[in-house]
């Protein structure tokens, strides 16, 4: 596995506070993450690992700790900073497709592809996800699997260094999820983006370079896959 550091987490917390109530999202935790990597998060539901997630993606700031990106602290960046780099450096991939319905398959995209100064061409991302002859269509003319496609072509077009995938699969068959856990790992051979999954199904794990598993707000342990599956070997 390629053992370029792209970003650190260092003892990074996350705490809300809502009137006198503190609920302590994700305790002290560390966490390196390598360029080119496809990083399983797994944890069930309330384990922090959407928190973890967030922080990586500068859609949240840490209680304390520290997150550097190629040597830029981002705990101590400012809101425009934060928003900088989630369009020049992230793609977002989410559960529920986040669509917006009165675009097409094509347009969906390209707004996405406005957002950075060299993005991908369009029609060829929709091509390399095999939406070419969908990209005419509106979000509620495809199905789940489509919509999910489309999702990772918006994110794609940026040509991102790191593609964050929430529950990817959750909204689907396992046939369809699948298919879409194959186009992400397609993506990070050819892009070269480091792939982040964050998931409650514990059999994507196998796909993994690196399985973080979280429990209960921390994480429990980090375990390193000498022998990753490819995903149409995956079952669950």
């Amino acid at each position: 596995m390629n053992q370029d550091l792209l970003m650190q987490l260092k003892g990074v917390s996350k705490t809300y506070v809502m009137g006198e109530i503190r609920v302590e999202a994700l305790k002290e935790s560390s966490l390196d993450i390598y360029r080119g990597e496809i990083l399983v998060i797994l944890g069930p539901s309330g384990s922090g690992k959407s928190t973890l997630l967030n922080l990586i993606g500068g859609m949240d700031r840490p209680s304390n700790g520290d997150i550097v990106y190629k040597n830029r602290h981002l705990s101590q960046a400012s809101d425009q900073q934060l928003t900088q780099f989630r369009r020049h450096e992230i793609g977002f991939v989410f559960q529920f497709y986040n669509l917006i319905s009165d675009l097409t398959a094509e347009e969906n995209v390209a707004l996405a592809a406005e957002l950075v100064k060299n993005p991908l061409p369009t029609r060829e991302v929709l091509s390399q996800v095999g939406l070419e002859q969908r990209r005419d269509h509106f979000p509620s003319q495809l199905s789940g699997g489509e919509q999910q496609r489309v999702s990772i072509a918006r994110a794609m077009v940026k040509n991102p260094t790191l593609l964050l995938c929430d529950e990817p699969t959750g909204a689907l068959d396992f046939q369809t999820g699948i298919s879409i856990l194959q186009l992400l790992k397609q993506t990070r051979d050819t892009m070269g983006s480091t792939v982040i999954i964050v998931t409650h199904n514990t059999a994507i794990g196998a796909m993994a370079d690196r399985l973080v598993r979280m429990r209960s707000g921390e994480i429990a342990e980090i375990i390193v896959n000498e022998s990753p599956l490819p995903p149409e070997r995956i079952e669950w």
